[in-house]
């Protein structure tokens, strides 16, 4: 089984920062890319950062220059540093992970989420 396990939300005044954190564990071969997500309330889920295993990053418009997505390779742990933050900001956190797995003699890609983070920024 994998898992991922997210911390680091908080309740923090805009302008601040937040360091996101997401640690995978379980029965991984590989990790082809981990991204941030987020979930306001009465909205749908979306992408905030992606980081592709060949190390290329990608930013929502709406935090580009303030976000930062990161991973430590050897301890399978994603970042999201969170500057500037703005009470749009404010939503459930969530990490998703796309890893490879051998299983049965047969490698497949899977898809796994973290259990997600509250993040809430006072105006």
């Amino acid at each position: 089984q994998v898992q991922l396990v997210e911390s680091g939300g908080g309740l923090v005044q805009a302008g601040g920062s937040l360091r996101l954190s997401c640690a995978a564990s379980g029965d991984i071969e590989s990790i082809n890319h981990m991204d941030w997500y987020r979930q306001a309330p009465g909205k749908q889920r979306e992408l905030v950062a992606a980081l592709t295993g060949g190390g290329t990053t990608n930013y929502a418009d709406s935090v580009k220059g303030r976000f930062t997505i990161s991973r430590d390779y050897a301890k399978n742990t994603l970042y999201l540093q969170m500057n500037s933050l703005k009470p749009e900001d404010t939503a459930v956190y969530y990490c998703y992970c796309n890893a490879r797995r051998l299983r049965f003699g047969i490698r497949l890609d899977y898809d796994y989420w973290g259990q997600g983070t509250q993040v809430t920024v006072s105006s």
